[in-house]
């Protein structure tokens, strides 16, 4: 699978502005957009997904960014503003949306899925343009590609799902069940918000990370 551009022809949908959602993988020039859209998406209060009421500082560094676009297994995919809002047109810099797919070829004994597994994290959408279905498209397309991805490499080719999982903030309610109607649920999983200033500052002393969990099939 070329993974520099995914979801050719999965997704050919467009949105109330007309333009359609396409993805392509990050480059290092894309940084300061990315940076950008992130911590806005995230700690600004715009849009629903936001986390300022419970978050404070910033969510990512340009310096965290590299090294994830650097990491092989790690595919950052970003949803580039063009300059008529098609695939093929001049970029005007801006970022719409953004997804990753960390992929997780450990295979721990106790877990049965081996090396089918993957993270989807970095999630993010323009204010102005939640809830218009965008982030549902780049969503599935990540489930797409990690999919293909994982069962392409699989080595137990007979075991024909792969298992994708994320993480969401507690005390969110309405983004837990927005995750549960594309099919996540609650695995038990869950661990204290970091309070090592990396990822920001918590405003509250009970804020966890709640692991989610998808099967998907071929």
């Amino acid at each position: 699978m070329n993974k520099d551009v995914i979801n050719k022809n999965h997704i050919d949908k467009a949105h109330e502005n007309r333009e359609t959602v396409f993805l392509r993988q990050a480059k290092a020039e894309d940084i300061d957009a990315l940076e950008q859209l992130l911590n806005r998406c995230y700690r600004q209060a715009e849009g629903w997904t936001n986390e300022a009421d419970l978050i404070g500082g910033i969510r990512t560094t340009k310096d965290e960014l590299l090294a994830v676009i650097a990491d092989p297994k790690h595919y950052v995919f970003i949803y580039p503003k063009t300059t008529t809002g098609t695939r093929d047109c001049e970029e005007t810099g801006e970022l719409l949306g953004c997804i990753a797919v960390d992929i997780k070829d450990d295979a721990d004994a106790n877990e049965n899925v081996g090396n089918k597994k993957a993270y989807i994290g970095m999630f993010a959408v323009l204010p102005e343009l939640q809830g218009r279905g965008v982030g549902h498209q780049i969503l599935q397309a990540a489930e797409t590609f990690a999919q293909r991805h994982l069962q392409s490499n699989s080595q137990t080719p007979d075991n024909n799902f792969a298992l994708l999982t994320m993480s969401i903030l507690s005390h969110r309610p309405e983004l837990l069940a927005y995750y549960q109607r594309r099919g996540y649920q609650l695995n038990g999983n869950s661990m204290p918000f970091p309070v090592d200033g990396n990822n920001g500052e918590p405003k509250r002393q009970d804020l966890e990370l709640l692991e989610l969990e998808k099967v998907v099939n071929d």
